[in-house]
């Protein structure tokens, strides 16, 4: 059983940087990484994927240009740096893990999931 643990959540202002960081328990190159988010009152929505080798990312469109997705196999992390941090960026943030090597960017497409790490922008 996979496990994923998320850090680097935290309360900053816009314009703010963070960068979140997932720990994999086992074995990361196997594993395509997605990240997730959630805010209150809505579902899950896709916001970067990267395949298990790091040579393929995709992003949603509102974060394109300020979030960058990355992965250190060796370290079994992957991570993600928030630039230019907006008020509409709070949220529970997720990552995610599935074996393949593929781009996934659908909440079904992947088996392992963190517990979570909150993220919120003051304006």
């Amino acid at each position: 059983q996979v496990q994923l643990v998320e850090s680097g959540g935290g309360l900053v202002q816009a314009g703010d940087s963070l960068r979140l960081s997932c720990a994999v328990s086992e074995r990361a190159f196997n594993y395509g990484l997605g990240w997730f988010r959630q805010a209150p009152g809505k579902e899950r929505e896709f916001v970067a994927a990267i395949t298990r080798g790091g040579s393929a990312t995709r992003y949603t469109d509102s974060v394109k240009g300020r979030f960058t997705v990355s992965r250190v196999n060796l370290k079994n992390t992957g991570y993600v740096q928030m630039n230019s941090l907006k008020p509409d960026d709070t949220a529970v943030y997720y990552c995610a893990a599935r074996a393949g090597g593929l781009v996934y960017t659908s909440v079904g497409d992947f088996t392992y999931w963190g517990q979570g790490t909150q993220v919120t922008v003051s304006s």
